[in-house]
């Protein structure tokens, strides 16, 4: 069994923030996120008194490192108001350092942004923004149970560009219901005239635990879904944008930050109801965090109780835990960062990497290690190597 070196440098590991908002107008069939659809009034001020408290309470694990990035989302984080946020963030930039390439990711809906000043989320310090579109296609719109048409969407983005956001993201979903490869391409294609700097394209998958899971939609065939997958990944590539993850495309120097530190196997601080954490400790385990999921009982469980379970990872977890993250990047991962951020010798996985590459799986270039084509195209008969 390969053993951790016993101890880790974490002031070496990046570390994130991620922020939950769990409510939202109205609870989509395939999210299985953990939101809740607005019943009454929201209890902002409340929960974000309770988010620093949280935020408080988890300091010692990190107060010694510089953040890399923060990420808002939800449910609907642009259902809270942008004072809400001059609250919480000034109260982090209070207690912690920033990196100097910081970004601050909030994630918005198209359907909640009609009253709301973009520019003044912009000036208390959220730098990213990530619009969820899904579709384009008001039939496909319906079908996904979204709160918004496709001429709102492209309202609110127009107004981020009036904010003065130079980053952000269109999120957009393929393999929809009734969904064709014109449809999808002409998503696309209206995306990219909206000139985002980022696409997250990925494909509708069922979930437990969701209206889709207990009512399945007829979705295309998985030969439809493959074709609409190449074809999009062509014309991604031929508009400038480099895929660098499974279902991250971006601009030269617009890669999500936050996300890379996800795949990477960073550390992440989770705050806010159903919040998930993983921290580097400097015995050489690994903690993974949840937080209290209702929002109710997380308001009234912080201070004190918001860990509704916390779980060292076994040393035997850790290599496929850091290759089912780091493989989904295109350009994978340095040899450092996996004994970095693991705590165990690379010999132990020499043989499999090697057994890897023979197969035409894997390839390395001096310390760099990464997918072919072919073994991206079959990732996971190349984790289960691990």
């Amino acid at each position: 069994m390969m053993q951790p070196s016993g101890t880790l440098n974490v002031s070496e590991i990046p570390v994130s923030i991620y922020i939950h908002v769990p409510w939202c107008v109205k609870k989509c069939p395939y999210c299985d996120f953990n939101s809740h659809a607005v019943a009454g009034g929201i209890p902002e001020s409340q929960y974000v008194d309770t988010l620093i408290q949280d935020f408080d309470q988890d300091l010692p694990y990190f107060q010694q490192r510089p953040i890399q990035s923060i990420f808002i989302g939800g449910g609907t984080p642009s259902l809270f108001s942008a004072e809400s946020y001059q609250r919480l963030l000034s109260h982090i930039a209070s207690k912690v350092t920033f990196s100097n390439s910081f970004e601050v990711t909030m994630e918005v809906n198209p359907g909640t942004l009609e009253y709301r000043d973009m520019a003044a989320y912009r000036e208390v310090g959220i730098n990213r923004i990530s619009v969820g579109v899904q579709s384009f296609g008001q039939d496909q719109l319906q079908s996904l149970g979204r709160i918004h048409t496709a001429s709102e969407a492209e309202v609110a983005i127009g107004r981020i560009y009036d904010a003065g956001f130079d980053s952000f993201n269109i999120d957009l979903m393929f393999g929809l219901p009734a969904q064709r490869l014109g449809d999808a391409l002409a998503d696309l294609n209206r995306a990219l005239r909206l000139k985002p700097c980022h696409i997250s394209w990925y494909e509708l998958t069922i979930e437990k635990n969701t209206e889709f899971y207990n009512r399945p939609p007829v979705l295309p065939h998985e030969d439809e879904v493959f074709e609409i997958w190449q074809a999009g990944q062509r014309l991604l590539q031929q508009n400038g944008f480099e895929q660098y993850e499974v279902s991250a495309y971006a601009k030269s120097g617009y890669a999500s930050k936050h996300n890379i530190n996800y795949w990477l196997f960073g550390d992440y601080v989770g705050i806010g109801a159903g919040a998930h954490g993983k921290i580097s400790r400097r015995e050489g385990a690994i903690l993974r965090t949840k937080k209290t999921r209702l929002p109710r009982d997380y308001m009234k469980a912080v201070p004190m109780a918001a860990h509704a379970s916390s779980e060292l990872i076994p040393s035997r977890n850790l290599t496929i835990e850091f290759m089912m993250n780091a493989l989904r990047l295109v350009h994978g991962f340095d040899i450092h960062q996996f004994v970095q951020r693991t705590g165990l010798s690379y010999e132990h996985i020499e043989p499999v990497i090697e057994k890897a590459i023979n197969r035409g799986w894997l390839k390395q270039e001096t310390s760099q290690i990464a997918c072919t084509p072919s073994g991206y195209s079959l990732l996971n008969e190349v984790l289960a190597l691990f």
